[in-house]
């Protein structure tokens, strides 16, 4: 089946939309050393900037799914975007600590009321291509998370602002502005899956979304902690013009998992895409901390790649497993629970990194999730390409 002018109109908009949901957030790590420098955070403080919109999108996934119930997909997802936008913007005026914590707390809250949209999209725009649509969204996504990690230092936003991280973090903020005013543009006004006044709230014991939740977080804390502290790693140990390049790659490396995923579609549908993110994980986090000189950044493209493949195969899960009315609170209850440990590790880390004055201690819990995430991805149930969702009881 061919794929129509409407369908490539529709991918272009999920794609747009997941470099959305990341590209403000990644633009912090590039900035730790100057932003730590200018404000005197400790590592903990430096720990909750990087990972505290992740808490929030632990925390407003579900009034996420219920603004989607309310609302309508596009009617969210455009205030959830605008939010971004804005407070990503404010969050060097000053510069002041409590601005910028405050702004990152509600740019945060922008990410998370419009991730829950974008599964519910895949649903109702491409029910028989799925994978398809979920790698192009997702490879939004890691784009989002590529493209201030790579492009703030040397070249890129922190030139063009003259050096001032400030006006860095505002750069970032028009695009994400940009696109928001292209999806009011072309987005439907509301997806027929997603029907005003639906089920909102997530029926936690089903669908395995707590376990689904948890592995994936741990995932998600071990990239997140990494964007966290291997800036501050090199610069302790010596290698400061080593920073650029390795979260270049630790970003860049995930854009490699949709060719990975092309080659071998089963890592979608097994436990082996999990389990061997998970022991890549852990391996690759020894590597950064053992390994000399230029050798780090080998290690990070290696973690980078191995984190993203798990986040694929779990972004395709809530549209092949959930009815249709349910896949936006099933997916909010993924994201709750995944973020809020991405939240809790990355702290826990800073707080071993504060305690002990040794970076290296960091880098112990995020191998220590990559092995509690391979015990835990050995019990999951991963449908078939062929598998139909049960069906969704009434409306909650």
């Amino acid at each position: 089946m061919r794929l129509t002018r409407t369908d490539g109109m529709r991918l272009l908009l999920l794609w747009l939309g997941g470099i959305c949901i990341r590209l403000t957030m990644l633009a912090v790590p590039p900035l730790v050393p100057l932003i730590h420098r200018d404000l005197h955070l400790d590592e903990k403080a430096v720990g909750a900037l990087v990972s505290g919109p992740v808490l929030l999108l632990a925390i407003a996934a579900v009034p996420g799914s219920l603004l989607i119930a309310k609302l309508g997909v596009r009617a969210a997802l455009l205030a959830g975007l605008g939010t971004v936008a804005v407070f990503g913007a404010l969050r060097g005026y000053g510069p002041s600590v409590p601005v910028l914590f405050s702004a990152t707390f509600l740019m945060g809250v922008g990410v998370a009321v419009s991730q829950p949209a974008f599964p519910a999209l895949v649903r109702e725009w491409f029910p028989r291509r799925i994978a398809i649509a979920t790698a192009v969204y997702s490879n939004g996504i890691l784009i989002g998370e590529t493209l201030p990690t790579a492009f703030t230092t040397p070249v890129g936003a922190l030139p063009l602002a003259h050096g001032d991280w400030r006006w860095s973090l505002t750069f970032w903020s028009v695009i994400v502005l940009a696109s928001a005013v292209a999806i009011s543009l072309y987005a439907p006004a509301r997806a027929a899956g997603v029907s005003l006044g639906g089920r909102w709230w997530p029926e936690w014991r089903r669908h395995q979304a707590v376990r689904i939740g948890l592995v994936m977080g741990m995932a998600s804390a071990t990239y997140f902690g990494a964007n966290a502290y291997i800036p501050d790693f090199l610069d302790q140990t010596g290698r400061h013009e080593l920073i650029s390049p390795a979260l270049a790659v630790l970003n860049g490396s995930q854009l490699l998992t949709a060719p990975a995923v092309a080659l071998w579609p089963r890592l979608l549908t097994g436990r082996g895409g999990f389990v061997g993110s998970a022991v890549l994980m852990a391996i690759a986090q020894a590597g950064i901390v053992f390994t000399p000189g230029v050798g780090v950044v080998a290690w990070a493209f290696l973690l980078g790649f191995a984190t993203a493949l798990a986040f694929v195969v779990v972004l395709s899960l809530p549209p092949r497993v959930a009815p249709p009315g349910d896949v936006a609170s099933m997916s909010a209850a993924i994201f709750t629970i995944q973020y809020a440990t991405a939240f809790v590790v990355p702290l826990v880390a800073g707080a071993l990194w504060d305690a002990t004055g040794q970076a290296a201690v960091a880098f112990v819990p995020g191998v220590a999730a990559g092995v509690a995430m391979a015990w835990g991805a050995m019990s999951l149930h991963i449908p078939l390409r062929g598998e139909v969702p049960p069906a969704a009881p009434g409306p909650a």
